[in-house]
């Protein structure tokens, strides 16, 4: 533990703004996408198996359609397609994880879920700056596990990026209603 002793002005404030704590480990829910790939596992609500989407008209192309989740109707977002990765089929393996991020709850499909993983903090480094692009700021950093890379998505910023690419405004054909992602 490092020891920590006030400045000349007493005020503990002017110091700790130097301090962050980081957590010891992160814990992840990681899924396959061709590649591995992990979410915080504070946003995952539940995962579950594929079936009864209802493909929604004029929708983003990146949005699947939605399923009735216990009564809840969720849009589900097709993550292969929202970033941009080669299409593949849906199969057995295929799942929905059903995540919550502040007030949305959307469902992120992926070709299968791997594991709940716990990843030191001082395992994951910063993707390096010459594989992303401008619209990139969801990835969040590479976790190294044994031989393993996993690319850290920020939920959030990913779904920020998609009400911008949606148009909130409402200004054309190709968005979704926000309330449909709000939580009830």
């Amino acid at each position: 533990m490092t020891e920590i002793s006030l400045p000349p002005s007493g005020l503990a404030e002017d110091i700790l703004v130097n301090f962050t704590e980081q957590p010891a480990e992160l814990h992840l829910v990681t899924f396959s996408l061709g590649e591995e790939y992990g979410v915080p596992i504070r946003q995952v609500r539940e995962i579950v198996r594929v079936g009864g989407l209802t493909i929604i008209p004029n929708s983003p192309a990146y949005i699947e359609g939605v399923i009735n989740l216990r009564g809840r109707v969720l849009p589900v977002m097709n993550l292969r397609r929202r970033l941009r990765l080669p299409e593949k089929d849906i199969s057995k393996a295929s799942r929905i994880i059903v995540t919550e991020i502040g007030a949305k709850v959307i469902g992120l499909l992926v070709d299968a879920v791997s594991h709940v993983v716990r990843v030191p903090s001082g395992a994951v480094e910063d993707a390096p700056e010459e594989v992303l692009e401008v619209d990139t700021d969801y990835i969040t950093g590479v976790g190294k596990l044994n031989n393993r890379l996993i690319i850290m998505l920020d939920l959030e910023r990913l779904l920020k990026r998609e009400q911008l690419e949606t148009g909130e405004s409402g200004d054309g054909p190709q968005q979704i209603p926000s309330s449909i992602f709000e939580r009830r």
